[in-house]
């Protein structure tokens, strides 16, 4: 991979990005245990558009700051789109769908907001998570124990079953997420206690499309249906066949994203 430009937030944080491509520019902004690779091939495939993938702060090749706040990372997207021209449409997956919709919030200058799976939890299909989680994952990375703090995140912040996160220990997968584990309080964070829909998506005038998958876990486009209906106009739309996973598979987004954002 080349040499990623770099923009520097406003806390002086230098954010690292790859700029594909030529039209109205979209930043895609990956969620947990995803860098600007992993959201590489929907910037592959996105033709028609200047594709900026990012490495969210504390990843890949940008920088970090001290004492952790949603803020900082808004103005990191800010100091993006500054550089993209001084607006630009916005992508976002998984817990990057929240901070996208934060973002939103914020004022910043977004043309369209396509989201997909804002892991909110809204329905009695999974068991919410607990509010003090992003305190023991926090207290497991302190003492050390990236592993610990993966496993909580992914069994108590995602719903993945115990059974099946001991089985990923032993898969190569494992040792990106003990990797990126540092950064698992920020989507936390950003989540915010127990992923409960907050109440200022009403805030939002941004035109929205909200994506659920229809292979998900069955809270998951719950979430996600509920986040278009809090959104003035959003609009929802279930994307068969996909799952939370659809970075996997870039082309299935094409025609949901490519209209929308026409």
């Amino acid at each position: 991979m080349t040499e990623p430009a770099t923009v520097t937030s406003a806390d002086g944080t230098t954010i690292a990005f790859d700029r594909r491509g030529s039209g109205a520019p979209v930043i895609l902004v990956g969620g947990a245990f995803n860098d600007r690779t992993t959201v590489a091939g929907l910037a592959e495939v996105l033709d028609g558009y200047t594709t900026i993938a990012y490495d969210r702060r504390g990843r890949g090749g940008s920088g970090d700051a001290g004492e952790y706040r949603v803020e900082r990372e808004v103005e990191d997207l800010a100091a993006l789109i500054e550089r993209a021209g001084g607006s630009a449409h916005v992508f976002g997956h998984s817990s990057g769908a929240i901070l996208a919709l934060t973002a939103a919030r914020h004022g910043l200058p977004i043309g369209r907001l396509a989201v997909y799976e804002p892991p909110f939890v809204v329905d009695d299909s999974r068991p919410r998570p607990a509010d003090d989680l992003v305190d023991r994952v926090r207290a497991a990375l302190d003492a050390g124990d990236r592993d610990e703090a993966v496993t909580l995140f992914l069994v108590e912040g995602t719903d993945t079953p115990a059974e099946v996160v001991a089985g990923m220990k032993s898969a190569p997968v494992w040792g990106w997420f003990t990797g990126l584990a540092h950064t698992l309080p920020y989507d936390l964070t950003i989540c915010g206690p127990g992923n409960r829909l907050p109440g200022w998506l009403g805030e939002i005038t941004v035109p929205t499309l909200v994506i659920g998958g229809g292979a998900s876990p069955a809270w998951m486009p719950a979430g996600a249906r509920a986040a278009a209906e809090a959104v003035p106009g959003g609009v929802y739309h279930t994307l068969e066949g996909q799952a939370h996973g659809v970075l996997q598979h870039p082309k299935t987004l094409l025609p949901l994203l490519t209209d929308f954002l026409a």
